[in-house]
């Protein structure tokens, strides 16, 4: 479901409009173009990424246009009314090549390629950017999340911390990277996920006493309630009402579905609540925790055995907490059909010249062992290099091989149809099973091979050189 209905030309950076009218005054607007889409550094200190964004940015590209009141509004700010009138028919038509949504990648290979004219390619920067950049950091953080809660709940409570309006598609990202359920009724209803709540201590208050607002609550939504303890004294007070009310609605037929922990020490709170729980019979019902979570507090409450069912995470999921941003760029790598590169002093900045596709080699018991790099016409490769450390190198003959990029878009049109936020997860949890345990640790994690193919590294040193010296 596309979000942004209009004004979707506009969704970029000023000098993406200067550039393309530059191209189209200067007689370039058809010269044929590739750019890469890759990033340099691993979010979180950690040793992958999960790809997200894929399926919103087909949408948004399909549906990419500028109308009257676009045309109107650049025209006042400066721009050539003749450009104008090109972009008032402009329509995306280019090529797009991409990893599937929630493939497991890693720094430095192109994730997505897009081949069109100069302008197509050229405009849609912004916007790919935005959205692959902030999908993926989300997406990773679930990953992360997921990797250390084993097979409880997951649920999504960040809107409310999140940046704006990035929370709709902060919890879409959310359920690809691992996710069950998120509390954003707004991108359950767009993008067909599932949304689930609990109360609010605002609930509590309302009513002259904590049992009141218990049984009040159980009897509007007897399915799927949870009762939230710690509004005056969890032990004392939150759970043994709540177990009062779970004792009345199993009376009548029901079940309380789960009590939730919101403050103090949750491993305490937790052991306890599930001793008086199991006392009174009460084995069924669920221990659900929230505040201030992420995966290094879930880590440690696993590993105190705490017994809770349900974690409730916010702030540190939606806003990728711990890293604020993945640095994917997007770069020119062929114009004209001629290969180019951007020179830097920083080596690992060059960039790495012509049409590429991206490959995994993986070992006989198909763990991921190393990523390729390698140009388009390349069918076979022995040897991959290090990017940036002359000297480096790897054998993967031994290595099954297959290829990570796929055309998605076919002249602006989508390949084929839609996957569901679900369908991703199943993808990305899939691919993070063959992914070895030394990258996947959260403290040093272990670098994964990604390299270039021996023809790949001679053209670049070729260019490097080349530009230098001119």
């Amino acid at each position: 479901m596309q979000i942004l209905n209009r004004n979707t030309g506009l969704y970029t950076d000023h000098y993406e409009l200067g550039m393309a009218q530059g191209y189209f005054q200067s007689g370039m607007r058809d010269m044929p173009a590739v750019f890469d889409y890759f990033f340099r550094n691993n979010p979180y200190e950690g040793g992958y990424v999960v790809f997200a964004g894929l399926e919103d940015l087909l949408d948004m590209l399909e549906n990419y246009r500028f109308d009257k009141d676009d045309c109107d509004h650049l025209e006042q700010i400066g721009f050539d009314r003749e450009f104008l009138g090109f972009l008032k028919d402009f329509r995306f038509e280019a090529d797009v090549y991409s990893v599937m949504e929630g493939e497991v990648v890693f720094p430095y290979e192109p994730c997505v390629r897009v081949e069109g004219n100069i302008i197509e390619t050229q405009l849609i920067e912004t916007l790919l950017l935005n959205i692959l950049n902030f999908e993926s950091l989300i997406a990773t953080k679930a990953a992360r999340i997921r990797q250390v809660a084993g097979d409880r709940m997951l649920m999504d409570f960040g809107l409310r911390r999140a940046h704006g309006l990035g929370g709709i598609h902060a919890s879409r990202a959310a359920i690809a990277g691992g996710f069950d359920k998120t509390s954003n009724v707004y991108s359950a209803f767009h993008f067909g996920l599932e949304s689930a709540g609990t109360m609010a201590h605002s609930w509590v208050q309302s009513f002259e006493d904590e049992y009141t607002a218990f049984r009040t609550f159980a009897n509007i939504f007897p399915e799927n309630c949870i009762l939230l303890a710690d509004t005056y004294d969890t032990l004392k007070s939150g759970f043994p009402n709540a177990i009062k009310v779970g004792k009345e609605m199993e009376r009548t037929g029901k079940q309380l579905f789960g009590i939730r922990l919101d403050s103090g020490d949750l491993a305490y709170l937790s052991k306890k609540g599930r001793e008086m729980l199991d006392s009174e019979g009460l084995d069924y019902v669920k221990i659900v925790a929230s505040n201030q979570l992420d995966e290094y507090v879930i880590k440690s409450l696993m590993e105190q055995s705490a017994p809770i069912d349900v974690f409730g995470v916010g702030t540190a999921l939606v806003t990728g907490m711990g890293a604020g941003a993945l640095d994917g760029v997007y770069k020119l790598c062929q114009i004209n059909g001629k290969q180019t590169l951007k020179i830097s002093d920083n080596i690992t900045k060059i960039t790495l010249p012509g049409k590429k596709s991206s490959y995994r080699f993986r070992d006989d018991k198909g763990m991921f062992t190393a990523d390729g790099i390698a140009l388009d016409e390349e069918t076979d490769f022995d040897i991959i290099h290090h990017p940036f450390e002359a000297g480096k190198s790897s054998n993967i003959s031994g290595c099954k091989q297959e290829q990570l990029i796929h055309k998605v878009m076919n002249k602006g049109r989508k390949e084929s149809g839609k996957k569901s936020p679900g369908k991703i997860s199943e993808y990305a949890q899939s691919r993070l099973q063959f992914l070895p345990g030394e990258q996947k640790r959260f403290m040093n994690p272990h670098i994964y091979k990604v390299g270039i193919s021996s023809q790949l590294l001679e053209l670049r040193q070729k260019m490097t050189g080349k530009a230098i010296h001119k």
